[in-house]
């Protein structure tokens, strides 16, 4: 059954010039004014308990969350924004909107509603898509590149390509990247790239880890706490039935170790980073080591030669296996590829 969800639009009209007024009242009369910003995991939290981003000069800022426009286009950024933070709330297996999903937000891969410097950014979004993919073999607009995390990630169903809440993600996603010029990817996209370790990832490694940086959060069996009113994850199952599938971008464990390295334990960031490049790596070895949701992806890469050196089910067009492929060492994988793209620019 699909409901109507809240318009905010006029509370936003309403509220914004308020705010307004009344920050500038207190900065006056000296006192300090307390606000609220989104955590990781989507809870909202006074944002003076939470250390400031250092962002170093030249890496992407996200544009200043007051400047939405106090319109219905603004109504519409903010809804999108709103449904980035608490997916579940609206999407989630118990919807306001309809039941899509698996219960994880958005937020909870994309930090900061998908704001944070090195935390799996908007920052790239509309100033590359359209683009050629190589895992779908196929030019993939930005309506289909949501519905992949909602398939993939989230383990559910796509959204209607021109319905309102596509139409809401897209423009607070158009919006996020406004001032990043077509074609550019700006210093602080996507996730940290770490060096490749020597030997093979280690999940034993990973679990020790694992048992003293991150079970406090995310349970002891990876299966995470709920917020209150049990509708979405304070912190997210990192395995198991609610988790993100074999589908997901983030089982792949270049992606998962530069994802914890640059944004996990809490409150670490890709300047302040709590886990050595190793321990990442090994930590990501771990939970991708978990059972989790499995997804049909036999269609995936139709060009076998253009799989990722992490991506660890065959066929491959070399001689690694998939263990290999999974947990590396990923350097020799690296290397071949290096060697076979150079034969065929002969």
């Amino acid at each position: 059954m699909r409901a109507n969800p809240p318009d905010i639009g006029p509370i936003a009209r309403l509220v914004n010039p308020l705010i307004g007024l009344c920050v500038l009242v207190l900065g006056l009369i000296g006192l300090t004014a307390w606000t609220l910003a989104v955590a990781p995991s989507g809870e909202l939290i006074p944002s003076a308990t939470l250390q400031p981003v250092i962002v170093p000069s030249g890496e992407w800022r996200a544009p200043d969350f007051s400047t939405i426009p106090v319109d219905l286009s603004g109504d519409e950024i903010r809804y999108g924004r709103e449904l980035i933070a608490h997916t579940s709330v609206y999407l989630g297996p118990h919807g306001k909107v309809e039941a899509l999903s698996n219960g994880m937000n958005c937020q909870n891969c994309h930090l900061d509603a998908g704001t944070r410097p090195f935390g799996n950014n908007f920052s790239a979004v509309a100033s590359t898509y359209p683009k050629f993919r190589a895992r779908s073999g196929k030019v993939e607009t930005m309506e289909e590149r949501v519905n992949n995390c909602f398939e993939r990630s989230l383990n559910g169903k796509p959204l209607p390509p021109g319905g309102r809440e596509m139409k809401a993600i897209v423009a607070y996603m158009k919006w996020i990247g406004k001032e990043v010029p077509a074609g550019k990817t700006p210093v602080g996209a996507g996730i940290t790239e770490l060096q490749y370790l020597d030997n093979p990832a280690d999940p034993g490694k990973g679990k020790a880890l694992y048992d003293t940086k991150c079970f406090t959060c995310h349970g002891k069996k990876g299966e995470g706490e709920l917020a209150a009113g049990g509708n979405e994850w304070k912190y997210p199952p990192l395995w198991g039935a609610g988790s993100y599938t074999q589908g997901a971008g983030l089982f792949r464990l270049s992606r998962f170790a530069g994802y914890v390295k640059g944004g996990m334990p809490f409150g670490a960031t890709s300047t302040k980073p709590q886990l050595t490049d190793e321990e990442a790596w090994h930590l990501a070895a771990y939970v991708n080591s978990m059972h989790r949701p499995s997804l049909d992806i036999s269609h995936d890469w139709p060009d076998i030669s253009q799989k990722p050196m992490d991506h660890p089910f065959g066929p491959f067009a070399d001689g690694f296996d998939e263990k290999q492929h999974k947990y590396g060492p990923f350097r020799p994988i690296q290397d071949f590829a290096g060697k076979r793209s150079g034969q065929k620019k002969l």
